[in-house]
């Protein structure tokens, strides 16, 4: 086959980002990223609210400084029972929620 008629049949960056951008894989990707940033801040605030500092809180939940801080960065998700750890640690209530979805408009 030519070089030609190689090059003819490949897709432009641009129409490959766009057909992402709109593709469910991307937007769910974006979703769960939205969720553990909005997670991480939800732990992030508490601990500051309590006066401890990322090492304190790695101490009272058996992990480590740098483990809390890709938490709080979003990094990761936590699992349910590192989130009772922390929420132990911290003084508080986890509590979970399951709400309907919001519809975009």
């Amino acid at each position: 086959m030519s070089q030609k008629k190689m090059t003819a049949k490949r897709r432009s960056w641009a129409s490959i980002k766009r057909a992402r951008a709109t593709s469910e894989e991307r937007r769910s990707a974006y979703r769960e990223a939205k969720e553990a940033f909005e997670l991480a801040e939800r732990v992030r605030q508490a601990r500051e609210r309590v006066g401890l500092t990322q090492a304190e809180l790695a101490a009272r939940i058996g992990s480590t400084q740098p483990a809390v801080a890709r938490l709080e960065a979003g990094g990761n998700i936590p699992s349910l029972a590192t989130l009772r750890r922390i929420a132990a640690a911290l003084g508080f209530e986890l509590v979970v929620e399951l709400r309907p979805r919001r519809v975009a408009a």
